[in-house]
C-alpha cells in the first residue's frame, strides 16, 4: 500500500499533538519495510526538513519520503492544496487528525486520529469562533472517515456518544512516553543546568503542558496558596511550563495576582524535549488537573522519571495511571490541596507512587502502537 500520513505538527512545537505523530511515524519506520509512506508537510526549509527525517530514523528507509505542499494557511491545505495534490498522485490511505481533506476520491481511505472532544463535552472553555468551525467540520471528517481512531478507551466511547457513530467504526490506540524522552539524561548535572536555564527554584512542584482552560491550572494556582498559608512549605514553589499560546486561560493571571503568589508560581515558557525529562525529574510532585483529557502524556512521562502524580479524577487519568497516582476533585482545590500535602509529608506514600508508577508506565509503548495502527492500515485494504 501507499500510505500518506500529514506531518505538518512535527517540528511545530505543539506538544501532545505533535508527539503523537513523531513517536507514531518513528516506530512505523521501524517496524514496517513493506508499505510505501507519504509524510506531508507544509514545511519548505531544507535544513529542518533534514533533521525531521534524522529524528524520525528515515534516512536509510527506502519507502519513506516527506514531500512539502507549501499552502497559504491551513484551511487551504485541506481544501485545495493537498486534495489537489492526491487527484494527481493517489494513495491508498491517508493519516491525519480531526479535520479530513475535502475533494478527495473515495477510493482513498481516510484515518482520522481524535485526541478528545473537548469542544463537546466543554464548549464555554473554546472561543465562539474555533467552536463554529469544529462543530461544521468534525462530523462531516467522522462521516468520511473509513475509520476514526482515539486515543484511549475513554476517548473511542466518547466519540461514539457524541456523534452517533458506527462502534465498528471506531478504534483506538494508545499514547506512550517517547523512546528519546525515556533516555534523556536527568542527572544532577542536568537537572543543575536546566534548573539554571529555566530559572528553577530548589523545590517545585509542576505543571506542563498546554495553558487553555480546560487544563484547570487556576485551581491548581487556588491549591497551591492554600498549602503556602500558615507559613507552611516556604520553600516550595509551583512551575506552570508551557507557552502562553492560542486560548490562554487568563484566569491564571488572576489567581496568582489575588493570592499574592507573584515571587512563588514560576512560568518558564515553553521547554525544550532535551530539558523536559531532567524538569519532571527534579519535581517533588506533577500534578495535571485537567477538567478533560483524551490521555495525558505527561503523567507517564512523570512516572518514567520517578516523580509522583497528583492528578484530577476523570476517566481517562485513571485508566493511564490506575493506582500509581493520587487523584482528587478537579472542581475543588481544598482537595488538590489535601493530596498535594500527603504526598509531601508522607515518605512511604511518595516512595509507593514512584514505585508503582515505574512499573505502570511500561504497559504503554509506541511500538505496540504503530503495530496496532499497521493492523488498522491494513484492516482496511
Amino acid at each position: 500500500m501507499i500510505i500518506g500520513i500529514d506531518i505538518r505538527n512535527i517540528g511545530k512545537k505543539r506538544t501532545g499533538d505533535e508527539a503523537v505523530f513523531f513517536n507514531l511515524v518513528k516506530n512505523l519506520a521501524a517496524i514496517d519495510d513493506k508499505n510505501e509512506y507519504h509524510l506531508f508537510t507544509d514545511i519548505a526549509n531544507t535544513p529542518i526538513l533534514h533533521n525531521i527525517g534524522v529524528e524520525l530514523g528515515l534516512t536509510e528507509k527506502d519507502n519513506f519520503k516527506i514531500i512539502t505542499l507549501p499552502t497559504a494557511n491551513k484551511f487551504s491545505w485541506n481544501f485545495w492544496t493537498l486534495p489537489k495534490y492526491l487527484r494527481k498522485n493517489p494513495v491508498d490511505i491517508y493519516l491525519t487528525q480531526y479535520i479530513t481533506p475535502w475533494f478527495v476520491p473515495k477510493k482513498i481511505k481516510i484515518v482520522t486520529i481524535i485526541h478528545d472532544v473537548s469542544f463537546k463535552v466543554y464548549k464555554q472553555f473554546i472561543k465562539k469562533s474555533d467552536l463554529f468551525f469544529l462543530n461544521c467540520l468534525i462530523p462531516r471528517s467522522i462521516k468520511r472517515a473509513d475509520k476514526v481512531v482515539g486515543v484511549s478507551k475513554f476517548t473511542r466511547n466518547e466519540i461514539i456518544k457524541y456523534y452517533k457513530t458506527d462502534p465498528a467504526k471506531v478504534d483506538f490506540i494508545y499514547n506512550a512516553v517517547a523512546d528519546d524522552f525515556s533516555a534523556e539524561d536527568t542527572s544532577e548535572e542536568k537537572i543543575k543546568s536546566v534548573k539554571e536555564k529555566y530559572h528553577l527554584p530548589e523545590k517545585y512542584i509542576l505543571y506542563i503542558g498546554t495553558l487553555q482552560p480546560r487544563k484547570n491550572i487556576s485551581t491548581l494556582v487556588e491549591a497551591f496558596a492554600l498549602l503556602k498559608m500558615g507559613g507552611k512549605f516556604d520553600s516550595l514553589k509551583l512551575v506552570i511550563a508551557g507557552g502562553k499560546g492560542h486560548n490562554y486561560d487568563k484566569k491564571i493571571d488572576t489567581a496568582v495576582a489575588n493570592n499574592k503568589l507573584e515571587q512563588d508560581v514560576i512560568f518558564p515558557g515553553f521547554v525544550a524535549e532535551e530539558d523536559k525529562a531532567a524538569l519532571m525529574a527534579a519535581a517533588d510532585i506533577f500534578c495535571f488537573p485537567s477538567f478533560y483529557e483524551g490521555f495525558g502524556i505527561p503523567i507517564l512521562e512523570a512516572m518514567s522519571v520517578g516523580t509522583p502524580v497528583a492528578a484530577s479524577d476523570i476517566a481517562p487519568h485513571r485508566e493511564i495511571a490506575d493506582e500509581a497516582a493520587l487523584f482528587f476533585n478537579p472542581d475543588v482545590a481544598g482537595e488538590i490541596t489535601q493530596k498535594l500535602t500527603e504526598i509531601l509529608k508522607n515518605n512511604t506514600l511518595h516512595n509507593n507512587l514512584t514505585i508503582k508508577g515505574h512499573a505502570q508506565v511500561p504497559k504503554f509503548s509506541w511500538r505496540q502502537t504503530a503495530e496496532k495502527m499497521l493492523n488498522i492500515f491494513e484492516s482496511l485494504k
